[in-house]
């Protein structure tokens, strides 16, 4: 058990402090233990305007947390048609990437581990625009190509996942986000997470921010879109993002359902290249960081860790789990670009969970 009243009057105040220094609107919280949520906070302004204030219920922007998801759902088609982390992509492509040599092929783990070598502008666009994400098959013949061969080195890659999602198309042969939805959101009861807000969930939006540099002041900024939804324009509450916690901290199941093997799961959350290590795109993790199959990976204190963050403008969001405890924390805000106060955060609670919970 957790002593939660301890654990809220000191965490509270930390979270304060890092709103202020990460120039941070508002921000929804959730802390998970084993199979529950325990605690759950929020605060700020979710639209500054309109003195809008935030709740848990409030609705944010999870940007490449989704990769997870995306990075689930392909492995579970990877099994059901016994499909291999090492076999080369283009055997089960209807298309040619640009640049990619059979001599040495992309295989399915270069992809989930961002090591691929692929390229790709996703084209940021305002939401508002007549543009559309166009549909996966388009994007992936005309916008990838192989910039260097694979293993090579890490190099971050949302056009990597826009492949991903084509190949969950193609295993699947059932349209992507109906994909998702049906073997992801619905089983796990992440019933406010979607790709385009209904007008009931778009009452319940925040409103992204940017610090002006003139007055220092917040301003609302251009809600935006990607050319190709894999890599994470998906909004929700901090209660879906509590749920993914859950499901992962307990090794692929919910609510007594089990959506994936125990070894599969286990393979997403092991660090799969021993070359590749020293943290995560210079942001997060220490010497003993590096991918596992999306997951950001890394030990600390003798425990392992997985992680992963999401951003786009004027939203920040972060979601960190300690599997040997399965203590859980998530947050989203309608800051920009606050990466830094969030890892801060992250560990902090994590480890006041720890401090708080009986021996």
């Amino acid at each position: 058990m957790i002593d939660v009243e301890k654990l809220a009057a000191d965490l509270v105040p930390k979270l304060h402090r890092g709103m202020e220094k990460g120039n941070i609107p508002s921000a929804a919280v959730a802390l998970v233990s084993g199979d529950r949520v325990v605690w759950n906070w929020a605060d700020g302004d979710s639209n500054i305007w309109a003195k809008a204030r935030a709740d848990s219920k409030t609705v944010y922007l999870i940007g490449s947390i989704f990769k997870t998801m995306s990075a689930l759902a392909l492995v579970q088609l990877m099994e059901e048609s016994h499909v291999n982390l090492d076999d080369p992509i283009n055997d089960y492509l209807d298309l040619e990437i640009r640049d990619d040599s059979p001599n040495d092929p992309i295989t399915f783990r270069h992809l989930l581990t961002h090591t691929s070598g692929i390229s790709g502008d996703l084209g940021a666009v305002p939401v508002w625009s007549d543009s559309s994400p166009m549909p996966l098959s388009e994007y992936v013949r005309s916008a990838l190509e192989v910039k260097h061969p694979p293993l090579k080195k890490v190099e971050y890659s949302d056009a990597g996942f826009a492949l991903v999602g084509y190949l969950i198309e193609r295993l699947s042969d059932v349209e992507f986000r109906q994909y998702i939805r049906q073997n992801i959101f619905e089983p796990l009861e992440m019933s406010s997470l979607v790709f385009e807000p209904t007008p009931e969930i778009e009452e319940r939006m925040a409103i992204p921010y940017v610090v002006d540099p003139v007055s220092g002041r917040q301003a609302p900024t251009e809600r935006v879109k990607l050319a190709a939804y894999p890599a994470g324009v998906v909004y929700g509450s901090v209660y879906d993002l509590a749920n993914w916690l859950i499901f992962n901290l307990n090794n692929g199941v919910f609510l007594g359902r089990r959506l994936i093997s125990e070894a599969a799961i286990g393979e997403m959350f092991t660090r799969q290249y021993a070359q590749f290590k020293g943290g995560i795109e210079g942001m997060w993790g220490n010497e003993s960081a590096g991918f596992g199959l999306a997951w950001w990976l890394q030990e600390r204190d003798g425990e392992s860790y997985f992680a992963h963050s999401g951003s786009l403008t004027g939203y920040t969001a972060f979601l960190l789990g300690n599997r040997d405890r399965r203590l859980g924390f998530t947050i989203l805000t309608n800051g920009n670009e606050a990466h830094a106060r969030l890892f801060e955060l992250g560990d902090m609670a994590i480890d006041l969970m720890k401090k708080y919970s009986a021996n």
